[in-house]
């Protein structure tokens, strides 16, 4: 299908400048491996989204061109790596992600938390948000990554529960609402996050158990965006949902009361992170 005008995002500068830095600290970012056609945007401002444990993901999920395969070591220095160039970007909100790692004990959570602790270190005034894999469900590997302290705690369903043998083969809807529900049980005053795509052939009523199944599992922030088909070799885009259809869902979101809802097409879970973390706690400044 052709892309409609509105999801259509100008180039901007400062891209090659950002890649370059994360290139000479030997650091991959979700925007770039994920294709995210944000990341124009994202990298001018600058800010990113780290990749860490490797570039090779264990599951091969329909709507993600991350690479599958072979994991590789898990690389001892990174923790370093990644706040080191947190630092010489002088970023002052850091967003940390993986590959799903199903071949680690603890799908890759100490390094999560090693991470996090670097960044403490390096910039301790910076916000870091972490946006993990659902550790097949070890609450004791999430304990990990909430016992380093991170700010925000984000975990995506993705999409509707119908659609996961599609969207996400190897994963489980029910798993994903449970890891949401752990971190807010283990951690109640933390803000947790979700988010999921439209576009896939979900109904609005589909759409709506997940609005209410997610604010029962203590999720406080939300996002909602556009699936883009990022390579020939995924999922088929079903439909592209009006700009207004996320405006009247993210009204409706609020009305449920979620604390923060980003709702747009080219909404992508970390992107404007900082800005959502900062209206949401009615704040504009660094950590104390």
């Amino acid at each position: 299908m052709r892309l409609p005008d509105w999801l259509k995002t100008p180039n901007r500068s400062g891209l090659h400048d950002t890649k370059h830095l994360l290139r000479r600290h030997g650091l991959s970012t979700v925007c770039e491996d994920a294709r995210c056609p944000n990341r124009s945007e994202c990298f001018s401002k600058p800010t990113a989204t780290f990749l860490i444990l490797g570039p090779h993901c264990t599951r091969n999920c329909g709507f993600c061109s991350v690479m599958s395969g072979a994991p590789v070591a898990v690389n001892a220095h990174e923790p370093e790596q990644v706040a080191a160039a947190a630092a010489e970007m002088n970023l002052q909100y850091i967003v940390i992600t993986s590959v799903t790692r199903d071949d680690l004990p603890d799908g890759g959570a100490a390094q999560f938390a090693k991470t996090i602790m670097a960044v403490r270190k390096h910039l301790p005034k910076a916000r870091v948000e972490v946006l993990i894999p659902d550790f097949n469900g070890n609450i004791n590997a999430l304990a990990i990554v909430l016992d380093a302290g991170p700010d925000v705690f984000g975990h995506n369903v993705e999409t509707i529960e119908r659609l996961y043998s599609a969207v996400r083969q190897q994963a489980d809807y029910r798993q994903s609402l449970s890891v949401l529900r752990a971190a807010k049980e283990l951690s109640p005053a933390l803000s947790v996050k979700s988010g999921f795509m439209l576009g896939l052939g979900e109904t609005i009523d589909e759409v709506m158990k997940v609005l209410t199944d997610l604010r029962e599992s203590g999720c406080d922030f939300l996002t909602i965006g556009q699936y883009l088909r990022p390579t020939k070799k995924n999922l088929p885009v079903v439909k592209y949902i009006l700009p207004k259809t996320f405006d009247e869902l993210k009204e409706t979101a609020l009305a449920m009361g979620f604390r923060y809802v980003a709702a747009g097409p080219l909404v992508r879970s970390s992107m404007n992170a900082e800005e959502m973390f900062h209206k949401a706690h009615g704040s504009h400044g660094h950590r104390f």
